[in-house]
Formats: structure tokens, C-alpha cells, sequence
């Protein structure tokens, strides 16, 4: 009898500053069994997330690293293909951090089931996953969006970024974003409803920023650093809020070692206050509420969100590395099975 395999990607090598392809590695392995009270999965859709980068890296942070010929970890939407548990059926979709696999055993308490009938199943690994948490809590527990004030947000077209200033809008205050190129400029204000859009890549970024907040910033959601925080540093109002979820811009260790750019790591991998945060912090009290305020939203056409989908597992590698380099447009999945 022919035995099944899976698939999987695993971490081969330690990158230096922007992976490579042959920092991953595509091997195949036997198919396991459902274990005992467990399920076997079979992965529709992974997702692919900046902070992926920072767990290549061999450093403390908020999470282990990946070990080197470890499965590259990340979150799944996955399909129940075999149960031992009697709060899972077959056929089940659940939201699952199996990684990059085509397949995976898992015992455990750490599933969501999704609703197919409710919104796509993609949603839970952008808007309603955790890209959508990260935006609802960033803003509403950290920002404290008050009507009339100025928000700015950086990566303004990605899945954080792009409900960041659609919430921020309905609350009634003035939405900058900042994106790479006229397209996703365009997009912020046609589609999402910024009331200015920047590219990051003008030569008069400062220029521009000043010129789009008369009034000074009073909250900026940073998920970049860099020369976006450079650049709104000194128009920071007085007892402005700054979230920081992220910082792409020094993921790859390509920006200068300065004390800021170690300031804003520390920010953000140890929650100071300014205010890092990791989203999960907030989930046990805030998440049911962000889920049903979200999904209303959504299904009113209030909320819009965009994807960006690769097919195949083996595509993965590459379209991870571009999207660092901000070469995707929405968030980022691949459609694995």
C-alpha cells in the first residue's frame, strides 16, 4: 500500500539581513495518524506575516525562535480530515499555528473553529484573524481615538493598516496613511475612505506628512519604524499615543544599528510603555467583542479588506521575501490545498 505524504517547509538556514530562498528547505514526510485525542489537518490557506522574520533569527523575543530543520511556524486554515475528539468533526475548518505544512497532527487546545456561513474562511488569518485583533486593539485600547484628532498609520494598505484607518475614520478623526506607490495611495482614499495618503518612497516624505496633518498627529500606529517614525516623530502632538505592533523596516537588519532603531525593538519585543504590544495580550477581554463588531461591519460593507493569494506551498518562500519588500498589495496567504 502506497503511503501518504505531506508536505512541509522548513527553516534551513539563519538569514543574514533579507532571506533568501535558500534559507528554506520544501521535504516531504510520511503522513502521521490522527494522534490520540487529536486530529489530522489538511491546510487550505497559510498565512504569511512580517513578524515570521524575527523568528528566523536566533535572538530573544516573545516567542522562540525556529529551529534550524523545524517547520517554519505560522497560522493555517485547516480542514478536520480525521477526529479523536468529540468536539471535532470531520469536514470542521478551523484557524490553527500548524505552520508550513500541508498537512499536521495536532493535539491541543489552541483551535478556532470558523464559520463558513458567517464571512470566508480566509478572514480568519487577515481582518477577523489576527491581523484584524492587532488593528481593533492597537487603536481602541492603546490609541483611545477621540472624534477631531489626527491618526496616522504607516503600511496603511496591509491588513493592520487598512482596518486601523477604517475604524479610525468611523470614529470620526482624520486618517493619514502611509503606503508604497500610487496604486495603494490611490486605494487608501477611493476605496478604504483615508482622508490623505502618502508614498513612503517621495523624496519629501517629512514634507508631505507636515503638510497632511496641520493640526499635528495624536496617534500614530507604528508598524514599520525606520524613516516613517523619523519622519512623524516631531509631529507628534503632546500626550499623543503610539502603538507599535511592528517594525518591518528593521526586520531585516538593513537599517542603521542606532540607539532608536534599538529603542523600537525594545518597544515593541518587551511592550513597553510607549506602547508595544503584542495583540494576544488583549485577547482574553476584548476578542469576542472585535470579532462581532468587525463581522457587522464587514457584511454592512462598512469595513473593506483585500487579499493577496499565491498557490502552492513551494511559492511560499518567495512571496514571504517579497513581501518585506512590500511587493504584496493586501494580506498576504497562500493557497496550500
Amino acid at each position: 500500500m502506497t503511503q501518504q505524504m505531506l508536505t512541509k517547509i522548513v527553516l534551513a538556514t539563519r538569514p543574514t539581513g533579507r532571506p533568501r530562498p535558500d534559507n528554506f528547505r520544501l521535504e516531504q514526510a510520511v503522513l502521521p495518524d490522527v494522534p490520540q485525542g487529536g486530529l489530522l489537518l489538511r491546510t487550505l490557506y497559510l498565512s504569511l506575516d512580517p513578524y515570521m522574520r524575527g523568528r528566523m533569527d536566533d535572538r530573544p523575543s516573545y516567542v522562540p525562535p525556529i529551529a534550524i530543520d523545524a517547520v517554519m511556524g505560522g497560522e493555517t486554515v485547516s480542514e478536520v480530515i480525521a477526529s479523536d475528539r468529540a468536539d471535532y468533526s470531520v469536514g470542521d475548518i478551523v484557524l490553527a499555528p500548524s505552520g508550513w505544512s500541508s498537512h499536521a497532527a495536532w493535539v491541543g487546545d489552541s483551535l478556532r473553529k470558523l464559520d463558513p456561513s458567517i464571512a470566508p474562511i480566509t478572514t480568519g488569518l487577515g481582518v477577523l484573524g489576527m491581523p484584524g485583533f492587532t488593528a481593533y486593539a492597537g487603536l481602541n485600547i492603546i490609541g483611545k481615538p477621540k472624534p477631531g484628532e489626527t491618526l496616522v498609520v504607516a503600511a496603511a494598505s496591509g491588513p493592520v493598516g487598512s482596518l486601523v484607518g477604517q475604524l479610525a475614520h468611523q470614529a470620526g478623526l482624520r486618517t493619514v496613511g502611509i503606503a508604497g506607490g500610487l496604486e495603494k495611495c490611490r486605494y487608501l482614499i477611493d476605496e478604504l475612505g483615508f482622508d490623505a495618503a502618502i508614498d513612503h518612497r517621495n523624496d519629501n516624505l517629512r514634507g508631505q506628512l507636515a503638510s497632511a496633518c496641520p493640526k499635528g498627529i495624536d496617534i500614530y500606529f507604528e508598524n514599520v519604524g525606520g524613516a516613517v517614525w523619523q519622519a512623524v516623530r516631531p509631529l507628534l502632538n503632546r500626550f499623543a499615543r503610539v502603538p507599535v505592533c511592528g517594525l518591518i523596516a528593521q526586520y531585516n537588519g538593513g537599517g542603521p544599528a542606532d540607539d532608536v532603531s534599538h529603542t523600537m525593538r525594545a518597544i515593541l519585543t518587551k511592550s513597553l510603555t510607549v506602547r508595544g504590544f503584542i495583540n494576544y495580550e488583549f485577547a482574553a477581554d476584548h476578542y469576542a467583542d472585535f470579532l462581532t463588531s468587525v463581522s457587522k461591519a464587514i457584511a454592512d460593507g462598512k469595513i473593506r479588506y483585500r487579499e493577496d493569494i499565491v498557490e502552492g506551498l513551494a511559492a511560499a518562500p518567495e512571496a514571504f521575501i517579497g513581501m518585506l519588500d512590500g511587493k504584496n498589495f493586501g494580506k498576504l496567504l497562500v493557497k496550500v490545498s
